[in-house]
Formats: C-alpha cells, sequence, structure tokens
C-alpha cells in the first residue's frame, strides 16, 4: 500500500482520477453509458459494481438499525453477518478476476492506459486490507455473539467501526475503475471477446 502523505493517489485520500487516465470518458462520457445500449462484459461489470454498493448499503441500513437501538445483537448478527459473507466473497473473487485477467489483457489493448490500470490493482490491494479488518471483525463478533460474551457490544462497535471505514475507499474504487474500464470495452470491446 502506499503512504497517502506522499502518494496524492493514494485510496486513502484521492477524490478522482488524474486526467491522463481519464482521456478515454472524453470520448465515452459516464452521462452516455445508461442510453448507450451496452452489452456483455461493461454491462456486467456495471451489475457487478452496482451490486457492491447495494451490499454495502444493505449492511450499513442493519447497522444503523442497531446503532439507533432499532434491533439488538442477534438480529444484528442474523442480519449482518450473512451480508457480509457474501460481499467479501464475492468482492475478493471480483478482484482477483480483474487483476489477474482483466487488467493485463486491458493493458495489451490500450497500453495509455496501464498507468490507470496499475492504480485500479494497488487499490485492490489496499482495498484487501480493508475486507481482512472486516473478516477478522465479523468473526470476533460471530464468536462473541455465539458464546454470549459481555464483550460482544463492544465487537458488533468494532465491525461498524471497519465497514465505516471501508466504505469510503470502495467508492472511490468502483467510480474510478469504472470511468477507465467502462469507455475502454465501449470503444475497443472485450478483451476476451
Amino acid at each position: 500500500m502506499s503512504d497517502p502523505a506522499v502518494d496524492p493517489l493514494s485510496l486513502a485520500v484521492r477524490t478522482g482520477l488524474p486526467v491522463e487516465m481519464r482521456y478515454l470518458l472524453d470520448a465515452f462520457p459516464r452521462e452516455r453509458w445508461p442510453t448507450a445500449g451496452m452489452a456483455g462484459t461493461a454491462a456486467f461489470w456495471l451489475q457487478m459494481h452496482a451490486g457492491f454498493r447495494a451490499q454495502q448499503g444493505r449492511m450499513e441500513a442493519v447497522t444503523d438499525q442497531w446503532r439507533s437501538g432499532r434491533i439488538d445483537l442477534r438480529q444484528l448478527h442474523g442480519g449482518l453477518l450473512p451480508l457480509l459473507q457474501d460481499f467479501l466473497g464475492h468482492l475478493d473473487g471480483h478482484h482477483r478476476i480483474e487483476s489477474g485477467q482483466y487488467f493485463p489483457a486491458f493493458s495489451r489493448m490500450e497500453p495509455r492506459i496501464e498507468a490507470g490500470l496499475a492504480l485500479l490493482d494497488r487499490d485492490h490491494d489496499a482495498i484487501h486490507a480493508h475486507l481482512e479488518a472486516l473478516y477478522r471483525n465479523g468473526l470476533a463478533f460471530h464468536q462473541a455473539v455465539a458464546a454470549g460474551a459481555a464483550g460482544a457490544p463492544d465487537a458488533a462497535a468494532r465491525l461498524a467501526e471497519a465497514l465505516d471505514r471501508a466504505t469510503p475507499p470502495l467508492a472511490r474504487h468502483l467510480d474510478d475503475e469504472e470511468e477507465i474500464v467502462i469507455p475502454l470495452m465501449a470503444l475497443r470491446g472485450d478483451p476476451h471477446g
């Protein structure tokens, strides 16, 4: 992971992509995406990202219900942990396919985009650290609830805080990734045919 104090492109601090990484977005801006009739991998990519955003929203909603006292710890456990488990598995698998298959293929298709893809790949490492924290805190919360431990509320709070920390960088990454790969696929096609 890069140090946000010295790297303005670090996922922890950036607010968008530099112009040189967004050059394809000028040819195929986000406003055109809904009406472009995209099919295949580009449409699937957007669908996957929408799914991750929706999963985050559902986890935040359950956590907010607990924080406001509308549900108890057992309800939080039953509502949040299945969502979290699904989210962690899908996101990790998605990133492995992107980094291992799509990003190298995109680099071959459009060498100018290589720096942007390297940045996105580096983002995956930063996001993985958040996924690890969510997994560890989710497991600790599960174990505390299963054992009826007095520390279960603290474990729930730590999990909720880990979720709070993970949400903004993932949202930034999804937006930035879309601004690189969706125009590329729309303009140049699917690298895997």
